[in-house]
């Protein structure tokens, strides 16, 4: 492979992702990754280069590279990959901790995936329905005791509110750390989340505007992509990870798509510093520019 040069990311950047798969061992019917179209999704990087890709990016303490999916543990490198970043890049998982705890206490050292943050390096997701809370909470423990900086996340679905804040409860009792997310997409002819632009989840209608973007988006096969929609919709990428002369550049992009937004890039939510009233994208009209 060709020597491939540095990615920079710019300083307003506020998350980087690693979709290191799109699969996943659960069957969550208020998947936000079903939101629109899921065509599904072709190659997968191997460990070898994800790592070689991953490892080019310039990093910083307060911006981690985060491995998610999908399922992330379902890659068959993960451990590898994880093993194999460079230490200046930091590292989160979001999981669903579907994956032997024992494999990653021997094998990798919790100071690799722990940083100086106000939430845990591995955020679990909680699914009621597709798992039992009182083992998933022993394996977070076990975790924990080993040293690993980990937390608890369930969604506050409408018809699931009641038993997250129960679980929410009897986490907190065990000295976890379990928060709560907004439930984002349609339920029952209703759509729920807070959003920056109206009608962008719509998907009644499409339309043209400029977008830029706060999040360097890779999907399993390396392309990158602009938005969380284009990714989960198999849209053309801007580029490859894996291409030795890929430059990340900071601009305005074109996209024909308003409409079809995922609520993950047009929702107000906090930036990787707590702080309330991020959102993932900009988005202005063609005759903006």
């Amino acid at each position: 492979m060709d020597k491939m040069g540095a990615i920079t990311i710019p300083q307003r950047y506020n998350y980087i992702a690693a979709f290191l798969t799109l699969a996943c061992d659960l069957k969550c019917g208020y998947c936000i990754n079903n939101f629109g179209l899921s065509p599904g999704h072709g190659r997968h990087l191997t460990g070898h280069e994800w790592v070689a890709g991953l490892n080019r990016i310039e990093g910083r303490d307060d911006l981690p590279v985060t491995l998610q999916g999908g399922e992330p543990s379902l890659h068959k490198d993960f451990i590898y990959i994880i093993n194999n970043l460079r230490p200046e890049i930091r590292i989160d998982i979001l999981t669903n901790l579907h994956f032997d705890a024992k494999e990653l206490i021997d094998s990798v050292d919790p100071g690799r995936l722990k940083r100086a943050a106000p939430y845990a390096s591995i955020r679990v997701s909680y699914h009621p329905g597709q798992m039992d809370l009182k083992p998933l909470a022993e394996k977070v423990i076990k975790l924990q005791e080993a040293g690993f900086s980990i937390g608890v996340w369930g969604v506050a679905h409408p018809s699931l509110e009641a038993h997250i804040m129960e679980a929410q409860a009897y986490c907190r009792s065990l000295g976890i750390d379990f928060r709560i997310k907004e439930f984002l997409g349609e339920y029952e002819g209703r759509m729920y989340g807070t959003y920056r632009f109206e009608g962008a989840c719509s998907k009644k209608t499409e339309r043209s505007i400029l977008c830029k973007t706060t999040e360097l988006i890779i999907g399993p096969d390396g392309n990158l992509h602009r938005c969380h929609s284009d990714l989960y919709e198999g849209r053309s990428g801007i580029g490859n990870i894996t291409d030795p002369c890929y430059e990340l550049t900071d601009e305005w992009r074109r996209c024909d798509h308003f409409g079809r937004c995922n609520p993950c890039d047009v929702k107000v939510k906090t930036d990787r510093f707590q702080v309330s009233g991020h959102t993932s994208v900009e988005i202005k009209e063609l005759n903006n520019i």
